[in-house]
């Protein structure tokens, strides 16, 4: 096989496209890759092989995508999926601008039919690039006499600010096509920025640390460009020193440990009119990190912003008339460093928010039923900190986004970017194969659950120890929440009662029923010591959902 080094040179031997392929993504960190193949992908399956990155058959395109996503959330590595081509190519579109909207590293593969007649030929053949150039950051094609550096702009996009998806097409013969003395370099995969650039409007303060100096009520609201810079550190730090709350966006759970006194909440997740409230009640908001794609509802704020993060506000969501851009972990630590002056906010303010938040968090809890927040609670008890847990898309991801705390970044994942269903499953597998000595649950509703319930089989095949806990209330609730709220009638949002328990089962995969808290506490009292999947089928009371949003 090719051996690959990250700058300089290798030593150059033979091999073919597929051999140069497989050496890059293990080049780039990449130990699994997820796939559903098909005839012209055979020569590349087996190269990554050969390789020793291990290949993982999902039981559709549409999931193993999602596993790549989950993989590279968990990790802050990329991610990668093979298909086939045609309908597997056409089947990956969904996850892949999932992991583009979600700001996630990933390379998407699908192979194509012979160079000679994509031409002309109409059999299965798809157009790639007209295809996934509009979801991913580029859509390319791989040629023999180019694959090297075809391989090392596909990686270096992907993973480039902001990150996301990219798409290469390769047909059957060429991954076979023999390439000679192709040295694997791989790209830089990290950045370290030395410098900070301040950008500011013509009518803005000259003085920026004075204007952060002069607020009396600033608040800081993180987000996942946060969470790449690892900028958790000067985050706190910053926090502490201003005396600021830290609102954080939901895919940047986490990157202020949420047990902190100064944590404040998560934006536009339950209950997110005290969120939105906080903001509109400062005088200064710091956005460090914080990317719009986030948003679920306009940003209508008046209030002045000061924009941190590698680039600049080229979005205009929201108004910055300053913009401090460069490595934010170095920005925060500079407006630390210059600050003076006392706390603006006592930690007594900050937590009296948080239990005003957590009041109306659990309000509509009924006592005689199994609630929404409930569950999310006691499967919180029952697992340890350092867990991670992935989040399918529905009313229960909103009281999971808000309930839900962690006290380390990439321990909650969700798609809150495309937000797309059926996420949440195959994340947990990508997740747990990724680090197996994290335990990993998967929160889901039914429906979500349906998208990707066979997936189940492969984690039982693996023998992956997750916890896949399903909200069952029969219904896509979200929706079914806004036809009730316009007089409308339940149609197309009810989900018919499925076994849950028995669906496990079949698929060598433990399954319990529960219907009570007590039951719960019982079913969750060992998930730490799991031996194989385990679904529970969590009947819910989802009258709760009706006071949350």
């Amino acid at each position: 096989m090719l051996r690959w080094i990250v700058e300089g040179n290798s030593m150059a031997e033979s091999g073919n496209v597929a051999s140069v392929m497989a050496d890059y993504l293990v080049g780039a960190g990449v130990s699994h890759v997820f796939t559903y193949p098909g005839d012209p992908t055979i020569e590349f399956l087996e190269a990554l092989r050969r390789s020793g990155c291990e290949v993982v058959l999902g039981r559709r395109e549409g999931t193993a995508v999602f596993m790549a996503e989950g993989y590279a959330q968990a990790t802050g590595r990329l991610g990668a999926c093979v298909s086939t081509l045609g309908p597997g190519s056409t089947a990956i579109v969904n996850g892949v601008a999932a992991a583009t909207w979600d700001r996630v590293p990933m390379l998407a593969i699908s192979g194509q039919i012979e160079t000679a007649r994509e031409q002309f030929f109409t059999h299965q053949v798809v157009d790639h690039q007209a295809l996934f150039g509009p979801i991913t950051k580029w859509a390319g094609r791989v040629e023999a006499a180019a694959v090297g550096v075809t391989l090392r702009k596909a990686i270096r996009t992907a993973t480039a600010e902001r990150p996301g998806a990219v798409h290469l097409s390769v047909g059957g013969d060429v991954f076979k096509t023999p390439v000679a003395g192709t040295d694997v370099v791989v790209p830089p995969l990290e950045a370290e920025r030395l410098g900070i650039e301040v950008h500011r409007a013509p009518t803005a303060d000259a003085d920026t640390v004075g204007a952060l100096r002069r607020a009396r009520r600033p608040v800081i609201l993180a987000g996942i460009g946060a969470v790449r810079a690892g900028a958790t550190e000067s985050l706190t730090r910053c926090a502490e020193t201003i005396g600021a709350p830290v609102v954080v966006a939901p895919m940047a759970k986490g990157v202020l440990p949420e047990d902190h006194p100064y944590f404040a909440g998560v934006l536009d997740m339950a209950c997110n009119t005290v969120m939105w409230d906080l903001l509109a009640g400062s005088d200064l908001i710091l956005a460090v990190g914080f990317d719009p794609v986030e948003l679920i509802k306009p940003w209508t704020l008046r209030v002045p912003v000061i924009h941190v993060d590698a680039l600049a506000n080229t979005d205009q969501i929201y108004r910055a008339d300053i913009e401090l851009v460069g490595a934010i972990p170095v920005i925060l630590d500079a407006l630390s460093g210059d600050w003076q002056g006392q706390p603006r906010w006592a930690e007594a303010e900050v937590r009296r928010h948080r239990e005003n938040l957590s009041a109306l968090y659990y309000a509509g809890r009924n006592p005689d039923r199994l609630n929404p927040t409930d569950v999310v609670d006691g499967v919180r008890a029952a697992l340890p900190p350092d867990a991670v847990v992935s989040c399918d898309v529905g009313s229960h991801k909103l009281l999971v986004g808000q309930g839900w705390r962690t006290t380390r970044p990439r321990g909650v994942l969700m798609s809150n970017g495309l937000s797309s269903m059926g996420f949440g499953l195959p994340a947990a597998i990508g997740a747990k194969l990724a680090d197996p000595g994290r335990p990993v649950a998967a929160l889901v509703g039914d429906g979500g659950f349906a998208m990707a319930a066979t997936e189940m089989r492969l984690a039982a095949a693996l023998g992956l120890p997750i916890a896949v806990v399903v909200f069952v209330d029969e219904s896509l609730n979200r929706i079914e929440l806004k036809q009730m709220a316009q007089g409308y009638p339940s149609t197309a949002t009810r989900i018919e009662p499925m076994d849950l328990t028995r669906l496990a089962e079949s698929m060598d995969c433990d399954g319990v029923r529960v219907e009570t808290v007590a039951e719960l506490e019982k079913a969750t009292g060992s998930l730490g010591e799991l031996s194989r999947p385990l679904v529970i089928e969590a009947v819910i009371d989802p009258a709760q959902y009706e006071h949350q949003f």
